[in-house]
């Protein structure tokens, strides 16, 4: 009974929106909603149009000479120190902080002046930027810009200047130092107060200015680090909601949000249980199923393409709590499990940042979201479920849930005959262990798009580690009863994981990102990956139409061709009418 009424629920919910539930969306159409307030955002105090919480910030440029600039605090490399000291007239002060401080990376410098700028942060060491034995120029700039970005949240000043160009990292100009710089300012900016009964005091600074000579390289940079930025805090706000109210109709709703921001570029589409029982998603239905609260997938395109090309679809786990199901986890660790719908809210963020960066670019973002719970009605180890592309599925760990979500996620987007695909996921402990937290794995059936990818995730300090995808691997999910099992066994676990929903995927080129270790730190707070490699790679492509289009030319390279081609569609489906028509009672 309480599922029934929390169906119902979940109906007046979504009713306060006008969704199409329509299988495709017709090609140039745009969905309009009427929103609920009460529906969008538990809290908004403190939120800036960026979606991130705090203080609201804003990226531009300075021109001009350096010292001159009228900030509050003016941020310069040791090498530029003099130059700066001698026309400020301030070179005592000065020298004598530069003589009483260390020069080495992430060092700081603070001089306090009279009048604009009334702080001179003198930041890092001495000699320049070049690849040397062990150091890294490039890690020593992100380190200078970590430490620069802490100082700046720190003091009470309401503007800022970062003058790039007395920094020099060998092999790397003006966008990359600006784009690098920009992205610490917006991590050390970042706060999560909206249930705090008391916020902290507001942080006062709302504006930091890039000094560089390559004025349309630095533009440029700024632009992107601003739309970068509101799709970090859209994820990381996403993600950092407590269970309690981040449930599956809320990513939904929290989907319409960007149809909201805008409405003339981006269209949602909500489906509910009943549409997804209608389309056959028995195996995406089995993982909510022992859950009072139902299943949404929320599906997102952003038309910045006149052309009205194929789209480059990204799909999002939102597992919104994820006890294990009847397999159930272990305490130590389960409060961490709201955070197993981070690849949702990536997804989302990506989109986000796509649409602020304005990329002509054609983007399909869905959000599969469901929660996973024990419960009379819940997924029993060794049941079998017929998913949408008709392919049938023994469930031997109700704990393995991802991928029944993801699998029928996966067929549900040929339908856009996307030019890629792209799935995010926290998918298994398995990645922790394998790689930690520095880099997410990446499987790709399709060389050009995986290549594309790993080369946005360096570009954006946004790791991604190409694993292996052979069929080797596959031997691990037969099953005696099924076509395959949805788990391999506790040897590869990730891999295995690859490999089952590269059955699923085999029409399109298509890459699956497991980002169990990166998504969250310690258990505490969503770091908002992969945002930065997914916006990076969408950047690419917008730029030159590259890797996305060469691999949509290109048959997609299968490890398993017979398994992933598989397109039977069963409009009845074993026990799914059944399902269908209890939930609608």
């Amino acid at each position: 009974m309480a599922r029934r009424k929390d169906l119902a629920h979940q109906r007046r919910r979504l009713g306060k929106v006008r969704i199409d539930v329509s299988a495709t969306i017709p090609e140039g159409s745009m969905v309009s909603y009427t929103f609920s307030s009460q529906l969008l955002s538990v809290q908004s105090r403190n939120r800036d149009d960026s979606g991130m919480q705090g203080t609201p910030m804003r990226y531009t440029t300075k021109t001009g000479a350096l010292a001159d600039a009228n900030t509050a605090a003016l941020v310069v490399s040791r090498a530029a120190a003099g130059e700066v000291a001698a026309a400020l007239d301030a070179k005592g002060p000065i020298e004598r902080t530069l003589a009483g401080t260390k020069a080495k990376p992430g060092a700081v410098a603070r001089v306090f002046l009279d009048g604009r700028p009334s702080a001179l942060l003198i930041v890092g060491a001495d000699a320049p930027r070049e690849r040397v034995g062990k150091r890294n120029p490039e890690a020593d700039f992100r380190k200078d810009m970590a430490a620069t970005a802490g100082a700046l949240t720190d003091l009470d000043l309401a503007d800022a200047t970062l003058g790039l160009d007395g920094f020099a990292v060998a092999g790397r100009d003006a966008y990359w130092k600006t784009r690098a710089a920009l992205a610490a300012v917006s991590a050390a900016g970042y706060r999560f107060t909206a249930f705090k009964s008391k916020p902290p005091k507001a942080r006062k600074l709302r504006r930091v200015a890039v000094h560089a000579a390559d004025r349309a390289a630095t533009r440029r940079a700024v632009r992107h680090a601003q739309a970068l930025r509101a799709g970090l805090g859209f994820a990381k706000d996403l993600a950092n909601q407590p269970p309690n109210v981040c449930d599956p109709v809320f990513v939904a709703s929290q989907a319409q949000r960007l149809a909201a921001d805008a409405p003339d570029k981006v269209a949602v589409d909500v489906m509910d249980e009943e549409r997804m029982a209608e389309l056959g998603m028995g195996a995406f239905l089995s993982v909510s199923q022992g859950s009072d609260k139902p299943a949404t997938m929320a599906v997102a395109h952003y038309r910045g393409d006149d052309a009205g090309g194929a789209p480059i679809v990204l799909i999002g786990k939102g597992i919104t709590f994820d006890t294990g199901g009847i397999n159930l986890k272990s305490g130590a660790s389960v409060g961490e499990m709201k955070f197993d719908m981070c690849g949702a809210a990536a997804v989302l963020g990506a989109l986000k940042a796509a649409a602020v960066a304005k990329l002509p670019l054609h983007i399909v973002a869905m959000a599969a979201a469901a929660e996973n719970m024990p419960g009379g009605r819940a997924s029993r180890p060794s049941d079998i479920v017929t998913t949408m592309s008709g392919k049938t599925v023994e469930i031997l760990n109700t704990d393995a849930e991802g991928r029944l979500v993801l699998c029928d996620a996966l067929t549900y987007a040929e339908r856009f005959k996307p030019r890629a695909v792209v799935d995010v996921a926290t998918l298994t402990g398995a990645q922790v262990t394998a790689l930690g937290s520095h880099a997410s794995a990446l499987y790709a059936n399709d060389d050009a798009l995986a290549d594309a990818l790993a080369a946005a995730g360096e570009t954006a300090h946004d790791r991604l580690w190409r694993m292996p995808l052979w069929d080797d691997y596959q031997e691990a999910l037969k099953s005696e009863f099924a076509d395959m099992k949805n788990i391999g066994g506790r040897a590869a676990g990730s891999i295995t994981a690859a490999c089952f929903l590269s059955r699923f995927a085999g029409n399109y080129p298509w890459a699956h990102l497991d980002i169990a270790g990166a998504a969250y730190v310690g258990g505490k707070k969503a770091t908002g990956r992969p945002v930065a490699a997914l916006f990076q790679y969408l950047l690419d492509v917008a730029a030159d139409g590259g890797p996305a289009e060469t691999a949509a030319r290109r048959p997609p390279r299968s490890p398993r061709r017979t398994a992933a081609t598989g397109r039977a569609r069963h409009r009845q489906r074993p026990g799914l009418e059944a399902a269908a028509a209890a939930r609608r009672r």
